[in-house]
């Protein structure tokens, strides 16, 4: 017997194969949320935020390919602490000022066991990486996909290395809730 997670993941690569997806996506930022999960004060705080603004599209092709592009403000960052979220648009991390945008460009898809894996790369300040992490992915309602995942980074490998007496964690973890619907 199959698991719902794998009984989407059929459905989506049916459809993917079948051309039935074919065409432009656009992401719906009022249902969409890309999150961030750090520690600070030497690992014993959690600190978790959320970027107010994302947008992004994708193109799937008659064949099943899937490109596309995420674009978060980085001054959006809202961890609710106004102090902090100064901080963390300064030059001691995501220098919003000068680099407005962080962007995750998606290479391709591919379906495997209960999800997809997400091949891309991700560029904050001019600095990029090329990131590869799992999802799960499904075809919900009529015309509309929903993509979730989490991916950890090493904020180091941006250029973000501000960690006063050791008390941020280089190690952040990535969330994504994306809703895409034609068009």
């Amino acid at each position: 017997m199959s698991t719902p997670a794998q009984q989407a993941t059929s459905a989506l690569q049916a459809q993917l194969a079948s051309g039935a997806l074919a065409g432009n996506w656009t992401l719906d930022p009022a249902r969409s949320t890309v999150t961030l999960r750090s520690k600070s004060m030497w690992g014993l705080a959690p600190v978790k935020g959320a970027f107010r603004q994302v947008s992004g599209r994708g193109t799937v092709s008659p064949t099943g390919e899937v490109s596309g592009r995420i674009e978060v403000g980085a001054a959006s960052i809202d961890t609710g602490l106004a102090k902090r979220d100064n901080h963390l648009r300064s030059a001691d991390f995501f220098l919003s000022d000068k680099y407005p945008v962080i962007t995750f460009d998606l290479d391709r898809i591919t379906v495997a066991g209960d999800g997809v894996t997400v091949a891309g790369t991700l560029t904050v300040r001019e600095r990029s990486q090329p990131l590869s992490f799992l999802a799960t992915a499904a075809v919900a309602g009529d015309g509309e996909v929903v993509l979730d995942g989490a991916v950890q980074v090493n904020r180091a490998d941006f250029g973000l290395t501000w960690n006063q007496l050791g008390m941020a964690s280089s190690h952040n973890t990535i969330s994504i809730h994306a809703v895409f619907t034609r068009g």
